[in-house]
């Protein structure tokens, strides 16, 4: 009988060493080398192996040990290869980059314009802005009175009211005009525009009658077919990029090389940068997410919960793959940083000016009032009459977008807007 249950004991524990073994091989990941299976094959049991739970602490300290080992090692290779990356990386395009214009003073367009003039001291960074209280607060006590009046931007942020002043020698152009405005806004200025100057937009949204993109809107105002374009968008609240906190972003371009001179000139040790060539993804994720964001505002001020918010915003993700999949983007744009990275702050977080539009709506305030009483332009708002004319042109169904329009357009409540969606047939998951 004790040579049995000695047996017994023998098997378990050789057990739970061919279970600790299986746990111990590192991630699979190319940045980690492979070499570790040559010289620790995996066991191949006879019999099914079962986990078992020691009282001794002794016999599981060596295997935590090894745990940690392989995580220690793991890391290590990642902080090796980073470092060898960024030694070999370029810095050349911000060495020779001596003038940055930043079309429009609000949040977004300051937030940028401090970002790269903090980059470079000897960088001059030109802000041309309408508002002539807000130019004199920037050059006289270099603060944006209007948006932050308690952040000081870098000495050599320079706002201006003159277009022409503000584009000469230019190297690169920001674009911070609201989408609604920009067309007009462009063609007065096209004349002091150079036709090779590159122009990265931060606007975000669809022109309401025409259904355009900024990547359209631009070089069909200027005149210019061939203007330099990219496009800047990722989940990026202006007061944290003023406050320096870690942001992550994404520059598309069909022209490679521009998106990585983009890349280099904005990437800092708080603000990654990643590159893509899916422009109409990039944009179109940017501007249905404002108008996700009012629906997911509405949901709060309704007071309708967690899980009826988490359901919107699936609902609306799907929505938004549905429709930008249809226009050519790739569905793994509308999974990074400018589609469900967006989504995710705007949505979730209270700073979102599209979402602030929603609760109200949904806490019972009309449109108009609550439109009148804000200093800054939710894009949401305008572009959702677009999205469902995209919808219907590339016959693509979004309940919760078209409800949000519905809503807007005062031609449905939001509660009897929650009524009818969750009154739609139960269909499969696509």
């Amino acid at each position: 009988m004790k040579k049995e249950q000695r047996k017994s004991e023998v098997h378990s524990c050789g057990s739970q060493k061919m279970v600790a073994s299986r746990l111990q091989p590192p991630f699979l990941n190319p940045l980690f080398s492979s070499n570790y299976y040559s010289s620790h094959p995996l066991p191949s049991p006879s019999r099914p192996t079962f986990l078992a739970l020691s009282a001794n602490p002794q016999e599981t300290s060596e295997p935590a040990k090894d745990r940690q080992k392989v995580v220690r090692i793991a890391w290590e290779k990642l902080v090796r290869w980073s470092r060898s990356w960024r030694s070999k990386a370029k810095t050349d395009v911000l060495e020779r980059t001596n003038k940055v214009v930043v079309l429009g003073g609000g949040s977004f367009g300051t937030a940028m314009a401090a970002h790269i003039a903090a980059r470079k001291a000897q960088l001059e960074v030109n802000m041309l802005v309408r508002n002539s209280q807000v130019c004199q607060s920037i050059n006289e006590n270099h603060c944006n009175c209007k948006y932050f009046p308690e952040h000081k931007l870098p000495e050599n942020v320079i706002a201006t009211t003159d277009a022409r002043a503000a584009l000469l020698g230019a190297d690169y152009c920001l674009h911070a005009v609201p989408v609604q405005f920009s067309s007009s806004f462009l063609e007065g200025i096209a004349d002091s525009v150079d036709p090779t100057l590159p122009f990265i937009s931060l606007s975000k949204g669809l022109e309401l009658n025409t259904f355009r993109m900024m990547s359209q809107i631009i070089p069909q105002a200027l005149g210019n077919p061939r203007q330099p374009f990219i496009a800047l968008s990722g989940p990026s609240f202006a007061l944290e990029l003023m406050n320096k906190l870690p942001t992550a972003m994404v520059v598309a371009s069909k022209d490679k090389k521009l998106a990585n001179a983009t890349q280099q000139l904005l990437a800092s040790s708080h603000l990654r940068i990643s590159t893509s060539s899916d422009v109409t993804g990039v944009e179109i994720a940017g501007a249905l997410k404002n108008v996700l964001a009012i629906a997911a505002g509405i949901v709060e001020g309704m007071n309708l919960g967690n899980n009826s918010m988490a359901a919107l915003v699936a609902q609306g993700c799907s929505e938004i793959r549905w429709l930008a999949t249809k226009m050519g983007a790739k569905s793994t744009t509308i999974m990074g940083l400018s589609g469900t990275g967006d989504i995710m702050l705007t949505c979730f977080v209270n700073l979102s000016r599209n979402k602030t539009v929603g609760i109200r709506l949904g806490s019972g305030e009309k449109l108009d009032d609550i439109l009148g009483s804000m200093n800054q332009v939710a894009e949401g708002v305008s572009t959702a009459g677009a999205v469902i004319a995209l919808a219907q042109k590339y016959n693509v169904k979004m309940p919760v977008l078209t409800a949000v329009a519905r809503i807007i357009d005062n031609e449905l409540t939001p509660k009897k807007a929650v009524l009818e969606l969750m009154n739609l047939p139960q269909v499969e998951e696509v």
